[in-house]
């Protein structure tokens, strides 16, 4: 890159240990020069697990990026499932990397059929939505729940590497041949599972990063001509605008880190 690019990488949640371990991955991911910065929503929930939360960290999301008040030349959407991509393109011109979308496409280039390995079963409806209009649903072999829950990840992380992998072996026997992690929150567990499974490992954090700084050297930023056109901003609109902090009440947290 020529000069110092900047990507915005959102987690999902309010969880802030969560937010920090997402920019401590990112960063190591980043190639020399990218400087990365990490956001979490103002409000919404610390987990997104289901339903009704995605829903709710969809404009959550779009709320913490609207809000943010430096300048940036990408964002990175890090929740695995989780809805707002098509509304985040709407809402900025910057390339949006969606992590769900990016490492799928990202094992379609290492594997024939990948399979994806989540938190609990209540997510893998959302998971299913997000790689079925991104369009490569049918290259996954299948979603599985390792049954460990977003907030207790970082509790014992090799207990947690240990149930992936017992994960990761049945979607295997069920036709894979690369393994999608499927929660930001297994970032940096790749390697360690590519290790002892023998097969491609992909983080999505990592891969959706990559993916941007290369949107980034392309000079790329997303099409006006379809429906990720801006909305009016004439359109009349009841109560605070997305991204309007007059009356916001916590300010996020920001982990601003440089690869």
């Amino acid at each position: 890159m020529t000069r110092t690019a900047t990507i915005l990488v959102v987690n999902c949640n309010t969880d802030e240990r969560m937010t920090q371990a997402i920019a401590a991955i990112a960063s190591d991911a980043a190639s020399e020069g990218t400087r990365i910065v990490a956001i979490e929503p103002r409000w919404g929930p610390s987990s997104a697990e289901g339903y009704l939360e995605s829903y709710a960290t969809a404009v959550a999301t779009i709320d913490a990026v609207l809000s943010y008040d430096g300048a940036f030349d990408a964002v990175v959407m890090a929740g695995f499932g989780e809805h707002g991509r098509e509304g985040m393109r709407q809402a900025v011109r910057q390339p949006v990397v969606d992590i769900t979308e990016a490492a799928a496409f990202l094992a379609c280039f290492v594997g024939h059929r990948y399979g994806v390995v989540t938190t609990v079963s209540s997510a893998i409806a959302g998971i299913e939505d997000s790689l079925r209009s991104a369009g490569v649903l049918d290259r996954c072999a299948a979603i599985a729940a390792s049954d460990v829950a977003v907030s207790h990840i970082a509790d014992d992380v090799h207990a947690t590497a240990a149930v992936l992998e017992v994960t990761a072996r049945d979607v295997l026997a069920r036709g894979a041949d690369v393994i999608v992690l499927g929660c930001a929150g297994f970032a940096g567990l790749d390697r360690v599972l590519e290790d002892r499974l023998g097969v491609p490992v992909l983080d999505g954090v990592a891969g959706a990063v990559a993916i941007a700084e290369s949107l980034v050297r392309l000079g790329k930023s997303t099409s006006t001509a379809g429906p990720f056109a801006p909305p009016s901003a004439a359109k009349p609109w009841r109560g605070p605008r997305l991204g309007d902090t007059a009356e916001a009440s916590p300010v996020r947290d920001r982990v601003d880190s440089s690869a």
